[in-house]
């Protein structure tokens, strides 16, 4: 036998080995018959069977392995030496990885050779080296679990009988190889969605198949859909959906209204960006006799269309939420539901599910009520137009205000309702912020496109007290209908909106950047760490680091999830919080209103196991279209950026890595790499400890919050980068 031979025969039994611990160990207090583990193994052969049983007996008499039963064996686990685990791949932009393990405090190290076919978030089983001293925790990728997704963006390049695909992801380390029959009408150059069809253990590439042709890389449609199916996202309804949907009778019965709380008597109205095509939600309003208020937050009742079982209810919760690109909406539900039956139009009859509240001129709960309801909206606002009432009480909506081309005039009784709202609103606001909620107002990054959606100007979306009214009465029936089901005993099972304390090393590591600007945060309690966080954020409006801090505040706090189990809100300061108030665009307020309805009508218990997991569905699901968000942002800004080459622009350094600093253009928030290799006039290297970048020989010093002057070195749309060459530091700081 030669050399080559025996060591291909060595790597096979170093296999199979390590096959065998991982069969065992995922299931460990199960024992196994040597055939149940070569079927799991994919065994087939009688030399590699052989080989198997060998292995088997050799590991049982090492003690490696138990055989509890003759003929039966499984695995020893001792926690403190257990060296497989399973994981998550979080792969770098270098082609390594590190593996995310639940209750490991540090991340496992995975070399590229060790990588073993997985990609970025597979769920992966993971064999830890045992630690060497003064060294990282290292170990390799045994086997994949779960592949986090199979489909991929990428430009397809066409050879004679084949065709190569290369992704965009800068996480994917390897090309896919398409056989001719896998083409699919694709032309050489074209942006394409490949799926994986199988990765042969001796190939080197992952083979796959077209699936769709996005179109040329560069046009508008083209990277914006890429952008979607890169997060497995559609942009599309199938006809089957469209088609039930448009089926549905939307029109309003006498009989379903009988079933309902009457309120299209009642003064009602909506208030909404301007450019908005639903409406979700309405707030109702009239005075008692006792000198309190009477005031409904009305939603639209989505669960009375949307019906469990259906194609188009199966299609709403795969999809779990509307996602908002730069230049428009793909929605959750078809556009009969969203735009039309479940849009509270003006003047319009409509199904709602209400929140109805007695509150006093304190803004204290007296009573409440929720329950479905049918209403009559009598106005539309725009957050320009309420904003103007609330700021001058006057009754008229000049021309330069309304979004009906024409002044206007409101009644007294309508100007009256939006000004008490908003009384009542700043009350609910100030008690918030005492009990230690806190007041996260990034600013949002807005472009105006013209007609080839190319980015004319950039501007910012601010939240006035129009905003901010809505948003109290929305928060109040969210934390109301929680805590009207989350208060009952025996427990009922229901879907809340959680968000948990934040990582103390985080906010330490917050305090360390936000310290360069001369604020601090306060660690004695965590009504300090709060009180604190709220003066800061305050504090840094209308400065040069304003957007900075807000990123990294926000980058310190838990995720806000969906889940079964109550720990309460941290950042609103809610016990208990859910989401009853967009079922249009999410689909756990759907949830919500069903299991509401339910419990209302003397429901019992439900299955929670099955509640949790849609919740945890919907909060990936959310997660991906913030992300996708999030790019189409990034895509518009580099556009933006392609028409400015020559320009300098002041800004603010944001991030430090090891290969460059992350630069944020103050006066439009477009963010771009400056480079250290390109950084002239020294040798720069990566100081962690401090996030800056140092000089050799000058010891100029880069960090965290410094102010520069850049100008744009390059863009590329396909792959999401703006480079920025590097002026030098900013020494004006005063004037920003």
């Amino acid at each position: 036998m030669s050399k080559k031979q025996k060591r291909s025969k060595n790597h096979q039994k170093n296999n199979i080995t390590k096959g065998i611990f991982t069969v065992l160990e995922q299931d460990s207090n199960k024992p196994f018959t040597y055939k149940d583990i070569a079927e799991k193994l994919q065994i087939l052969d009688a030399t590699n069977r052989n080989i198997l049983i060998k292995k088997l007996v050799s590991l049982k008499e090492q003690k490696r392995i138990l055989e509890p039963t003759r003929g039966y064996y499984q695995a020893i686990i001792n926690e403190k030496t257990k060296q497989y685990h399973e994981g998550t791949v979080d792969i770098t932009g270098k082609g390594n990885a590190y593996i995310i393990i639940d209750g490991f405090e540090e991340d496992v190290f995975i070399p590229f050779n060790k990588i073993n076919k997985a990609f970025h978030k597979d769920t992966v089983q993971v064999y830890v080296y045992p630690r060497r001293k003064g060294k990282k925790l290292e170990g390799e990728i045994i086997s994949i679990t779960h592949r986090f997704k199979t489909t991929f963006v990428g430009v397809i390049e066409i050879q004679d009988r084949f065709a190569f695909v290369k992704i965009a992801d800068f996480r994917m380390y390897t090309d896919f190889f398409i056989p001719q029959q896998g083409i699919n009408k694709a032309k050489h150059g074209d942006k394409v969605v490949v799926e994986l069809t199988k990765w042969e253990q001796n190939s080197s590439s992952p083979e796959g198949k077209i699936i769709q042709v996005l179109g040329v890389p560069g046009e508008h449609q083209t990277e914006i859909h890429a952008i979607l199916a890169a997060y497995g996202l559609p942009y599309e309804f199938s006809y089957e959906v469209n088609e039930f949907a448009n089926q549905i009778d939307t029109s309003i019965q006498a009989s379903e209204i009988a079933k309902r709380r009457d309120m299209r008597d009642v003064l009602t109205f909506t208030i909404d960006p301007k450019d908005a095509k639903d409406f979700d939600d309405a707030l109702s309003f009239q005075k008692l006799d006792n000198g309190h208020f009477e005031i409904g937050i009305h939603i639209a009742d989505v669960s009375h269309y949307l019906q469990e079982g259906t194609v188009l209810d199966d299609e709403a919760f795969q999809r779990a939420t509307s996602v908002y690109l730069v230049d428009r909406v793909v929605p959750m539900l078809p556009e009969v539901l969203s735009n039309q039956a479940c849009s509270l139009r003006p003047h319009e009859e409509k199904y709602t599910f209400s929140a109805i509240f007695e509150i006093n001129p304190q803004a204290q709960i007296i009573s409440e009520w929720f329950g479905r309801t049918v209403i009559n909206s009598n106005e539309r606002f725009a957050y320009e137009e309420a904003q103007y009432v609330i700021e001058t009480e006057s009754n008229e909506i000049p021309l330069n205000i309304s979004i009906r081309n024409t002044a206007y005039n409101i009644s007294n009784e309508v100007k009256e309702g939006i000004l008490t709202l908003d009384y009542l609103a700043k009350i609910l606001r100030t008690k918030r912020m005492k009990q230690g909620a806190i007041s996260f107002d990034k600013v949002e990054v807005r472009f105006a496109l013209d007609e080839d959606f190319n980015p004319t100007t950039v501007f910012f979306k601010e939240s006035k007290d129009a905003n901010k009214l809505i948003e109290e009465f929305m928060l109040l029936a969210n934390k109301q209908v929680a805590a009207f089901i989350g208060k009952q005993k025996p427990e009922k099972p229901f879907v809340y909106r959680v968000h948990d304390e934040p990582d103390e090393d985080k906010l330490i590591a917050l305090q360390g950047v936000v310290s360069r600007f001369g604020h601090q945060l306060d660690f004695k309690s965590k009504v300090t760490i709060n009180q604190s966080l709220n003066t800061l954020l305050h504090n840094v409006k209308g400065k040069k680091e304003q957007n900075l801090v807000d990123t990294l505040a926000i980058r310190s706090m838990s995720k806000a999830i969906y889940t079964t189990d109550n720990i309460g809100h941290y950042g609103l300061a809610f016990e208990h919080y859910t989401h009853f108030t967009s079922p249009i665009r999410r689909y756990p307020d759907v949830m919500v209103h069903r299991l509401l309805q339910y419990y209302l009508e003397g429901g019992s218990t439900t299955k929670k196991e099955a509640l949790e997991k849609k919740c945890k569905h919907s909060s990936d699901m959310e997660g991906l279209a913030a992300n996708a968000e999030r790019e189409s942002i990034k895509y518009m800004q580099i556009k933006f950026m392609e028409d400015h080459q020559d320009q300098e622009f002041i800004g603010v350094i944001s991030g430090v890595t090891e290969w460059g600093m992350y630069v944020e253009i103050i006066e439009n928030k477009c963010e771009g790499m400056v480079r250290i290799r390109d950084i002239k006039g020294d040798y720069y290297s990566f100081d962690p400890k401090n996030y800056a970048v140092v000089g050799e020989r000058k010891k100029q010093v880069y960090t965290l919050g410094d102010i520069v002057v850049v100008m744009v070195k390059s863009t590329d749309l396909e792959k999401r980068h703006l480079d920025f060459s590097l002026i030098g530091k900013h020494t004006i700081n005063e004037t920003l």
